[in-house]
């Protein structure tokens, strides 16, 4: 089974681009407590995350640095090549945003969701 569900902050805003194939995505890191230390300290993680089509519209409308974030996906690996060095990556591909904490849309916000997304009475301020 390939599932990950995060719960953090936008460490960036996203970056929305389109595919030569006309696919829209975004993608953003988000950061992730991990449990304090023994001593107290506090660490993140910061794992990033693509969204594709209607739930990246969705991302770019309504999130930005430092908003909090549900995210719910699945792993994937991949590879490049640049100057002759192969780098390798490992995405969080998101199949469900959903809003968390207060000020989830303004008021005169269109909070319809899309496919992959979720608003609940609770997201909405009025």
């Amino acid at each position: 089974m390939n599932l990950v569900i995060l719960h953090g902050r936008l460490a960036r805003d996203p970056d929305c681009r389109t595919t030569p194939g006309g696919k829209r995505y975004c993608r953003f890191p988000v950061a992730v407590d991990r449990p304090p230390t023994k001593d107290g300290e506090r660490k993140a993680d910061f794992p990033g995350v693509v969204a594709w089509e209607r739930t990246a519209d969705f991302v770019e409308k309504y999130f930005h640095k430092g908003k909090e974030i549900i995210v719910t996906g699945r792993l994937q690996t991949g590879s490049y090549e640049k100057d002759g060095t192969k780098f390798y990556t490992t995405d969080v591909i998101a199949d469900r945003i959903e809003f968390c904490g207060s000020g989830g849309v303004q008021k005169n916000d269109d909070v319809s969701a899309p496919d992959g997304a979720t608003v609940t009475d609770d997201d909405i301020p009025f």
